[in-house]
């Protein structure tokens, strides 16, 4: 950051780490254990649409990668936009292997950055639910900070949240991944793909 950048108040981008998404198969084994919450082998990446023939270009590029590496009588590639506008892209596995859900969320990410399109990313989540009662939870990777938090739907309850559940989980995994401490940036992603109530 220079002199000026100080002066007028900007601050330095800083460059996400993408590999810290990497992390999220052993966190996974800690959810389960301290919070009985496995993966449903469902993640998604959210982004700002972006008009023009590039951007559809690499879309079209993704699908077709990701679609290729999906086991024979598997579940395609989803592309879906919500009711503000931004897209996402949902990705399926089945459900005990998340190393392979994480690598093709971390190809989409880089994908999309690598093409100059790393500013409409927003973030990227993976999905676990509690096998004994219908509590989900959703790891969401925010894009712009490099750091997770927790989101937990009530399920039966439009548009509320188990905050308890989220402050508990934040504190299971504390040690395991770079944790979001702004509770402002929490943002709540009723609908994602992957997180249907």
């Amino acid at each position: 950051m220079g002199f000026l950048d100080a002066i007028l108040g900007r601050s330095k981008l800083i460059r996400p780490d993408l590999d810290r998404l990497f992390a999220l198969p052993s966190t996974a084994i800690t959810l389960q254990a301290g919070a009985g919450l496995t993966p449903t082998g469902q993640g998604s990446v959210c982004f700002a649409s972006v008009e023009g023939g590039a951007f559809l270009q690499l879309q079209q590029d993704v699908q077709e990668l990701l679609d290729a590496d999906t086991p024979h009588g598997g579940v395609p590639v989803e592309f879906s936009q919500d009711g503000y506008g931004y897209s996402w892209l949902r990705v399926r596995h089945p459900a005990e292997d998340t190393v392979s859900l994480v690598n093709d969320l971390h190809t989409v990410n880089t994908l999309l950055q690598d093409a100059g399109f790393g500013t409409h990313l927003l973030c990227s989540l993976i999905s676990f639910r509690d096998a004994t009662s219908d509590r989900q939870l959703a790891l969401v990777y925010l894009y712009k900070r490099g750091t997770f938090y927790p989101f937990a739907p009530l399920p039966g309850a439009e548009d509320r949240r188990d905050s308890a559940l989220e402050l508990q989980i934040r504190a299971l995994l504390a040690e395991d991944l770079p944790m979001e401490s702004d509770l402002a940036r929490w943002f709540p992603l009723w609908g994602a793909p992957g997180l249907e109530i």
